[in-house]
């Protein structure tokens, strides 16, 4: 587990809330990647898209109709902030692969910070739009009358656990992965001659973390959209 440890860029002392580390760093190339891409991408627009316009507005394409179609109409207004979330962890994500790099996002701590800020732009939105409705959101009108105050409560447990599942799901899924790897890779080293099969895995199970990587990206990102359907739509039970 050791390419999961948080290190210093400069020097070997204790890693404080200021100090640049090995996770700073592979955040800012990942934000620069995208400012790169979509700048680059839109400083010479046509008609005739060029290969990097191509890609860019098949990004955009994807998430905007992504967008509307779960949280509708009114959901739309979110797409800048859903596309940066789904560029950003998509991008973290696929760095992550490039042997010797770091996946910031097999952190908890950053897909924690995504996942809680994803909570409270849900929650103060729907709390700004509905007022005291939005509560109504907890209050299953079509099940029975005495099971509805014991399904509230669930329904209000599983609100606030969601931060939880959302950032587990994204960081421990890329954690699993490439501590998987690493496995196989030492298994290479010690097999001799017969390291051809661990290698042929590690190719495969490469093969199968990149498809991971934007898998968890889009899910993340569709969860975040189902999210803010609460917050901007009609309650659905």
């Amino acid at each position: 587990m050791d390419q999961f440890i948080v290190k210093p860029l400069f020097g070997d002392g204790p890693v404080h809330w200021y100090t640049v580390t090995n996770v700073t760093l592979w955040m800012a190339i990942s934000i620069v990647v995208l400012l790169g891409l979509f700048v680059l991408a839109t400083r010479h627009r046509g008609i005739i898209p060029s290969r990097l316009q191509s890609v860019a507005e098949l990004f955009y394409g994807f998430i905007h109709n992504m967008v509307e179609e779960v949280t509708g109409h009114e959901g739309a207004k979110f797409f800048p902030y859903v596309m940066t979330l789904f560029m950003f962890i998509f991008l973290a994500n696929m760095l992550g692969l490039i042997p010797m790099s770091f996946t910031t996002t097999s952190h908890i701590a950053v897909t924690a910070v995504l996942a809680v800020t994803v909570f409270l732009t849900v929650t103060l939105v729907g709390l700004y739009r509905k007022g005291i409705g939005f509560l109504g959101m907890f209050w299953v009108s079509s099940a029975p009358l005495v099971l509805r105050p014991v399904l509230a409560v669930i329904e209000v447990i599983s609100y606030f656990v969601r931060p939880l599942s959302h950032s587990i799901r994204l960081g421990g899924n890329l954690m699993a992965g490439h501590a998987v790897i690493k496995v196989f890779a030492g298994f290479a080293g010690a097999m001799g001659v017969a390291s051809v099969v661990p290698i042929v895995a590690i190719a495969a199970i490469y093969g199968l973390e990149t498809l991971v990587a934007a898998v968890q990206a889009y899910v993340f990102t569709i969860l975040t959209c189902v999210y803010l359907r609460d917050a901007v739509g009609e309650a659905h039970h």
